[in-house]
C-alpha cells in the first residue's frame, strides 16, 4: 500500500475537532496476525501538527516539497472541513489526510492529499477509510471534482480516472498514470477542463505578510 498521494502542506487553518467516526480493521491481515485495531476518524485539530509532520516525513521523505503538486499547495490554506486524522483508542496518530482548494481554469475543485499512514499501520485499510470519509464529506459539501496524484491501483477503486484524457493539465512534470480525477458530480469533467492552478483566494498571507482567513483574497483582507 502506498503512503499516500504526493505532497505536503501547512497545518494552519485545519479546523476544530469533529465527532469521531470509529471503525475496526484487522491490523494483522497482511502479516498473518489475528490482531484487530479500533481507530477513530476526527477532523484535524491544531494540536495534531506535531504528530503529522513526522508522518509526512516517513511517507514522502525530505524531497516532498520539490514535487509539482506541492506548488499548488505552497502558501495556500487547506480546506478546514476536509482535513482529517485517524487515531487509535489511546489518541496516537495513525494517519492523516488533507484536501486543498484548486482551480481548473476558473472553476473550483479540490486536490486530495497528502495522505500519510504510519508505516506500521499500512495495509490495514486506515488510509482507504480516510479517503472514503473525505470524499463522502466533499460530496456533501457540494464539491464537483477531485484531483489526485497517486497510484491508480490505490485510487482507481474510488472511481478516479486518468486526468489527461479528460482534458486536465498539471503545471509541471508528473507521471501521466498517477495524474487522476474523480467526478463528484456526474459529468463534471465533461464541462470543466484546462490548466490546474492555485486558488489564491485561500492564500495564507496577504501583501503585508498578514495571515488571511481561508477564502479571503489579498484584496479583501
Amino acid at each position: 500500500m502506498p503512503g499516500g498521494s504526493d505532497g505536503t502542506g501547512d497545518v494552519t487553518g485545519c479546523g476544530t475537532a469533529a465527532p469521531p467516526t470509529s471503525q475496526r480493521r484487522n491490523a494483522g491481515a497482511d502479516h498473518g496476525l489475528p490482531r484487530m485495531i479500533h481507530f477513530h476518524i476526527l477532523q484535524e485539530r491544531p494540536e495534531d501538527a506535531v504528530s503529522i509532520e513526522p508522518l509526512l516525513d516517513a511517507s514522502f521523505g525530505d524531497d516532498r516539497q520539490q514535487k509539482t503538486v506541492y506548488r499548488l499547495r505552497e502558501g495556500i490554506a487547506p480546506l478546514p472541513d476536509l482535513c482529517f486524522v485517524a487515531t487509535d483508542d489511546d489518541g496516537r496518530m495513525l494517519a492523516s489526510l488533507r484536501f486543498w482548494p484548486i482551480l481548473i481554469e476558473d472553476d473550483p475543485a479540490i486536490l486530495l492529499g497528502p495522505l500519510a499512514v504510519d508505516p506500521k499501520m499500512r495495509g490495514c485499510g486506515i488510509g482507504r477509510a480516510l479517503v472514503r470519509h473525505g470524499l463522502d464529506t466533499a460530496l456533501r459539501r457540494g464539491d464537483r471534482m477531485c484531483v489526485v496524484v497517486g497510484e491508480p491501483e490505490y485510487y482507481g477503486p474510488f472511481g478516479f480516472m486518468p486526468a489527461t484524457p479528460a482534458g486536465l493539465v498539471l503545471p509541471g512534470p508528473v507521471e501521466p498514470r498517477r495524474f487522476q480525477v474523480l467526478d463528484l458530480v456526474p459529468g463534471a469533467s465533461e464541462t470543466t477542463r484546462g490548466l490546474i492552478q492555485r486558488d489564491e483566494r485561500y492564500a495564507l498571507t496577504g501583501p503585508t505578510g498578514r495571515r488571511l482567513r481561508p477564502g479571503a483574497t489579498a484584496q479583501s483582507a
